[in-house]
Protein backbone atom coordinates (compact mmCIF):
# COMPACT_ATOMS: atom_id res chain seq x y z
CA UNK A 1 0.00 0.00 0.00
CA UNK A 2 1.70 3.47 -1.14
CA UNK A 3 2.15 5.56 1.99
CA UNK A 4 -0.21 8.61 2.38
CA UNK A 5 0.61 12.44 3.07
CA UNK A 6 -1.75 14.63 3.94
CA UNK A 7 -1.87 18.06 2.11
CA UNK A 8 -3.58 21.75 2.04
CA UNK A 9 -4.36 23.30 -0.93
CA UNK A 10 -4.25 27.57 -0.07
CA UNK A 11 -4.07 30.88 -2.10
CA UNK A 12 -2.86 34.67 -1.51
CA UNK A 13 -4.73 36.30 -3.87
CA UNK A 14 -5.18 33.61 -6.35
CA UNK A 15 -1.02 32.03 -6.20
CA UNK A 16 -2.31 28.77 -5.26
CA UNK A 17 -0.08 26.00 -3.85
CA UNK A 18 -0.02 22.61 -2.22
CA UNK A 19 1.79 22.62 1.52
CA UNK A 20 2.48 19.89 2.87
CA UNK A 21 3.86 19.24 7.05
CA UNK A 22 7.05 17.68 6.55
CA UNK A 23 7.36 17.45 10.22
CA UNK A 24 5.07 15.04 10.00
CA UNK A 25 4.80 14.11 6.40
CA UNK A 26 8.71 14.27 4.64
CA UNK A 27 9.04 14.22 1.21
CA UNK A 28 11.98 12.82 -1.18
CA UNK A 29 12.67 14.52 -4.12
CA UNK A 30 10.04 17.68 -4.11
CA UNK A 31 10.89 18.73 -7.51
CA UNK A 32 9.47 15.20 -8.70
CA UNK A 33 6.20 15.83 -7.17
CA UNK A 34 6.15 19.24 -7.67
CA UNK A 35 5.38 18.65 -11.52
CA UNK A 36 3.26 15.96 -10.82
CA UNK A 37 0.96 17.45 -8.31
CA UNK A 38 0.82 20.84 -9.85
CA UNK A 39 -0.57 19.26 -13.25
CA UNK A 40 -3.87 20.92 -13.38
CA UNK A 41 -5.30 18.07 -15.24
CA UNK A 42 -3.65 14.68 -14.08
CA UNK A 43 -3.32 16.16 -10.35
CA UNK A 44 -3.98 18.85 -8.00
CA UNK A 45 -3.45 22.16 -10.25
CA UNK A 46 -1.24 24.44 -8.30
CA UNK A 47 1.31 26.93 -8.82
CA UNK A 48 4.16 24.73 -6.90
CA UNK A 49 4.37 23.32 -3.64
CA UNK A 50 5.51 24.32 -0.20
CA UNK A 51 6.96 22.13 2.45
CA UNK A 52 7.00 23.24 5.57
CA UNK A 53 9.86 22.48 8.08
CA UNK A 54 11.54 22.76 11.14
CA UNK A 55 14.79 25.29 11.14
CA UNK A 56 17.72 25.91 13.52
CA UNK A 57 17.57 29.64 13.27
CA UNK A 58 13.99 30.42 13.30
CA UNK A 59 10.05 29.00 14.55
CA UNK A 60 9.52 27.44 11.28
CA UNK A 61 10.83 27.31 7.56
CA UNK A 62 9.43 27.16 3.93
CA UNK A 63 10.94 25.71 0.75
CA UNK A 64 9.20 26.48 -2.66
CA UNK A 65 8.84 24.72 -5.51
CA UNK A 66 7.32 25.61 -8.56
CA UNK A 67 5.19 23.88 -11.20
CA UNK A 68 8.36 23.22 -13.50
CA UNK A 69 10.25 21.99 -10.23
CA UNK A 70 12.86 24.35 -10.14
CA UNK A 71 12.97 25.96 -6.18
CA UNK A 72 12.13 29.34 -6.01
CA UNK A 73 14.06 31.81 -3.18
CA UNK A 74 10.95 33.25 -1.54
CA UNK A 75 6.79 33.75 -1.66
CA UNK A 76 5.63 36.38 -0.59
CA UNK A 77 1.68 34.92 -0.74
CA UNK A 78 3.10 31.41 0.48
CA UNK A 79 4.75 32.75 3.35
CA UNK A 80 1.16 34.30 4.52
CA UNK A 81 -0.19 31.20 3.80
CA UNK A 82 2.16 29.44 5.94
CA UNK A 83 1.34 31.74 8.91
CA UNK A 84 -2.24 30.71 8.53
CA UNK A 85 -1.48 26.84 8.18
CA UNK A 86 0.59 26.89 11.16
CA UNK A 87 -1.85 28.80 13.57
CA UNK A 88 -5.14 27.65 12.11
CA UNK A 89 -4.13 23.59 12.58
CA UNK A 90 -2.61 24.67 16.25
CA UNK A 91 1.10 24.21 15.50
CA UNK A 92 1.90 27.73 16.71
CA UNK A 93 -0.03 30.38 19.26
CA UNK A 94 2.50 32.54 18.13
CA UNK A 95 0.94 35.46 15.86
CA UNK A 96 4.49 36.71 15.55
CA UNK A 97 6.26 34.22 13.80
CA UNK A 98 9.83 34.01 12.05
CA UNK A 99 10.29 32.00 8.83
CA UNK A 100 13.67 30.66 7.63
CA UNK A 101 13.63 30.96 3.82
CA UNK A 102 16.07 30.82 0.70
CA UNK A 103 16.63 34.66 0.85
CA UNK A 104 16.55 34.50 4.49
CA UNK A 105 14.80 35.13 7.63
CA UNK A 106 11.41 36.82 7.04
CA UNK A 107 8.68 37.86 9.96
CA UNK A 108 5.19 37.17 9.94
CA UNK A 109 2.30 39.16 11.85
CA UNK A 110 -1.23 37.24 12.14
CA UNK A 111 -4.36 38.98 11.87
CA UNK A 112 -6.81 36.83 13.64
CA UNK A 113 -10.74 36.87 13.24
CA UNK A 114 -12.69 34.93 15.36
CA UNK A 115 -10.26 32.29 16.40
CA UNK A 116 -8.58 32.27 12.38
CA UNK A 117 -6.16 33.86 10.94
CA UNK A 118 -8.26 36.10 8.33
CA UNK A 119 -4.63 38.52 6.87
CA UNK A 120 -1.09 38.66 7.17
CA UNK A 121 1.71 40.89 6.94
CA UNK A 122 5.02 39.73 5.96
CA UNK A 123 8.37 42.06 6.59
CA UNK A 124 9.61 41.09 3.31
CA UNK A 125 13.16 43.18 4.11
CA UNK A 126 15.24 45.67 2.24
CA UNK A 127 15.00 45.60 -1.80
CA UNK A 128 18.10 46.01 -3.81
CA UNK A 129 18.77 47.14 -7.42
CA UNK A 130 19.24 44.22 -9.44
CA UNK A 131 22.10 44.40 -11.49
CA UNK A 132 22.53 43.29 -15.04
CA UNK A 133 25.60 42.91 -17.30
CA UNK A 134 25.80 45.56 -20.05
CA UNK A 135 28.76 45.88 -22.90
CA UNK A 136 30.75 43.55 -19.87
CA UNK A 137 30.47 45.68 -16.72
CA UNK A 138 27.29 45.34 -13.97
CA UNK A 139 24.92 47.69 -13.85
CA UNK A 140 21.57 48.96 -11.80
CA UNK A 141 18.52 48.46 -14.25
CA UNK A 142 16.75 51.84 -13.55
CA UNK A 143 14.37 52.66 -16.50
CA UNK A 144 16.64 51.33 -18.81
CA UNK A 145 15.05 51.25 -22.19
CA UNK A 146 15.54 47.76 -24.17
CA UNK A 147 13.48 46.09 -27.17
CA UNK A 148 11.86 42.80 -27.41
CA UNK A 149 9.98 41.93 -30.60
CA UNK A 150 9.97 45.39 -32.16
CA UNK A 151 8.56 46.73 -28.86
CA UNK A 152 10.68 49.38 -26.40
CA UNK A 153 9.92 48.86 -22.61
CA UNK A 154 11.68 50.98 -20.12
CA UNK A 155 12.36 48.39 -17.01
CA UNK A 156 13.41 48.33 -13.47
CA UNK A 157 14.98 45.25 -12.26
CA UNK A 158 14.46 44.90 -8.26
CA UNK A 159 14.99 41.75 -6.27
CA UNK A 160 13.19 40.85 -3.16
CA UNK A 161 15.43 38.02 -2.50
CA UNK A 162 13.98 37.00 -5.91
CA UNK A 163 14.95 38.67 -9.66
CA UNK A 164 12.09 41.02 -10.68
CA UNK A 165 11.45 43.22 -14.12
CA UNK A 166 9.26 45.41 -13.79
CA UNK A 167 8.15 47.62 -16.43
CA UNK A 168 5.20 50.69 -16.21
CA UNK A 169 3.06 50.91 -19.32
CA UNK A 170 -0.13 53.02 -20.05
CA UNK A 171 -2.09 50.24 -21.27
CA UNK A 172 -1.83 46.57 -19.41
CA UNK A 173 -4.86 45.26 -21.65
CA UNK A 174 -2.66 45.39 -24.42
CA UNK A 175 0.59 43.10 -23.36
CA UNK A 176 0.23 39.67 -24.60
CA UNK A 177 1.41 38.30 -21.84
CA UNK A 178 1.76 34.63 -23.09
CA UNK A 179 3.75 35.87 -26.39
CA UNK A 180 5.96 37.92 -24.43
CA UNK A 181 6.46 36.63 -21.24
CA UNK A 182 8.67 33.88 -21.73
CA UNK A 183 10.66 35.74 -24.20
CA UNK A 184 11.49 38.54 -20.94
CA UNK A 185 11.99 35.50 -18.43
CA UNK A 186 14.95 33.72 -20.82
CA UNK A 187 16.19 37.30 -22.14
CA UNK A 188 20.41 37.20 -22.90
CA UNK A 189 20.32 39.85 -19.76
CA UNK A 190 18.76 37.69 -16.99
CA UNK A 191 21.16 34.35 -17.65
CA UNK A 192 19.11 32.99 -13.98
CA UNK A 193 15.65 33.73 -15.66
CA UNK A 194 13.26 36.44 -14.33
CA UNK A 195 10.52 37.11 -12.91
CA UNK A 196 8.48 40.01 -15.28
CA UNK A 197 5.58 42.17 -13.87
CA UNK A 198 3.96 44.52 -16.31
CA UNK A 199 2.13 47.42 -14.25
CA UNK A 200 0.01 50.47 -14.93
CA UNK A 201 -0.64 53.26 -12.31
CA UNK A 202 -4.48 53.80 -11.84
CA UNK A 203 -3.97 56.42 -8.90
CA UNK A 204 -1.28 57.73 -6.96
CA UNK A 205 -1.93 54.49 -4.22
CA UNK A 206 -3.30 51.95 -6.77
CA UNK A 207 -1.58 50.09 -9.25
CA UNK A 208 -2.73 47.15 -11.75
CA UNK A 209 -0.17 44.38 -12.15
CA UNK A 210 -0.12 41.24 -14.15
CA UNK A 211 2.73 38.65 -13.36
CA UNK A 212 4.41 36.00 -15.66
CA UNK A 213 6.58 33.82 -12.80
CA UNK A 214 9.82 32.51 -13.83
CA UNK A 215 9.08 28.69 -13.54
CA UNK A 216 5.73 29.08 -13.35
CA UNK A 217 4.37 30.60 -15.91
CA UNK A 218 1.10 33.17 -15.43
CA UNK A 219 -0.16 33.53 -11.95
CA UNK A 220 -3.01 34.88 -10.47
CA UNK A 221 -0.67 37.01 -7.91
CA UNK A 222 3.12 37.43 -6.99
CA UNK A 223 3.67 38.82 -3.53
CA UNK A 224 7.28 39.58 -4.28
CA UNK A 225 6.25 41.02 -7.41
CA UNK A 226 3.74 43.00 -5.78
CA UNK A 227 6.43 44.63 -3.55
CA UNK A 228 8.84 44.95 -5.89
CA UNK A 229 6.32 46.69 -8.44
CA UNK A 230 5.56 48.92 -5.50
CA UNK A 231 9.18 49.56 -4.98
CA UNK A 232 10.09 49.93 -8.79
CA UNK A 233 7.01 52.52 -9.19
CA UNK A 234 8.33 54.97 -6.15
CA UNK A 235 11.88 54.75 -7.66
CA UNK A 236 10.98 55.85 -11.16
CA UNK A 237 7.97 58.13 -9.46
CA UNK A 238 4.94 56.43 -10.81
CA UNK A 239 3.83 56.18 -7.29
CA UNK A 240 3.80 56.32 -3.30
CA UNK A 241 5.57 53.97 -1.03
CA UNK A 242 2.35 52.81 0.27
CA UNK A 243 0.32 51.13 -2.51
CA UNK A 244 -2.35 48.88 -3.45
CA UNK A 245 -1.17 45.77 -6.10
CA UNK A 246 -4.05 44.71 -8.05
CA UNK A 247 -4.03 41.50 -9.63
CA UNK A 248 -5.57 38.74 -11.39
CA UNK A 249 -6.43 36.92 -8.41
CA UNK A 250 -6.77 39.92 -5.69
CA UNK A 251 -4.94 43.07 -3.94
CA UNK A 252 -1.99 43.40 -2.00
CA UNK A 253 -0.94 45.86 0.28
CA UNK A 254 2.54 47.21 0.07
CA UNK A 255 4.35 49.29 2.36
CA UNK A 256 8.16 50.51 1.53
CA UNK A 257 8.74 52.19 4.79
CA UNK A 258 11.44 54.96 4.61
CA UNK A 259 12.57 54.54 8.24
CA UNK A 260 13.71 50.95 7.98
CA UNK A 261 13.54 50.39 4.53
CA UNK A 262 11.82 47.37 4.80
CA UNK A 263 8.86 46.41 2.30
CA UNK A 264 5.47 44.91 4.57
CA UNK A 265 2.92 43.57 2.61
CA UNK A 266 -0.24 42.87 3.97
CA UNK A 267 -3.12 40.33 2.41
CA UNK A 268 -5.67 37.46 3.07
CA UNK A 269 -4.48 33.36 2.96
CA UNK A 270 -7.04 31.44 2.06
CA UNK A 271 -7.55 27.26 2.43
CA UNK A 272 -9.11 25.73 -0.50
CA UNK A 273 -9.21 22.25 0.80
CA UNK A 274 -7.61 19.23 2.24
CA UNK A 275 -6.81 16.27 0.51
CA UNK A 276 -4.51 12.95 0.83
CA UNK A 277 -1.85 12.13 -2.05
CA UNK A 278 -0.22 8.87 -2.31
CA UNK A 279 3.89 8.94 -2.68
Amino acid sequence: MANLIKFTKMHGAGNDYIYVNTLEYPINHPEKFAIKWSAPHTGIGSDGLVLIGKSPIADFSMRIFNADGSEAMMCGNASRCIGKYLYDNKLTDKTDITLDTLSGIKYLKLIISDGKVSKVSVNMGSPKLEEVMIDGKPENMISKEFTVNNQTYKATAISMGNPHLVIYIDDIEKIDLPTVGPILENHPLFPGRINVEFAQKLENNKVRMRVWERGSGITMACGTGACATAVAGSIIGETGRDVEIIMDGGSLNIKWDEETDNVFMTGEAVTVFEGELAL
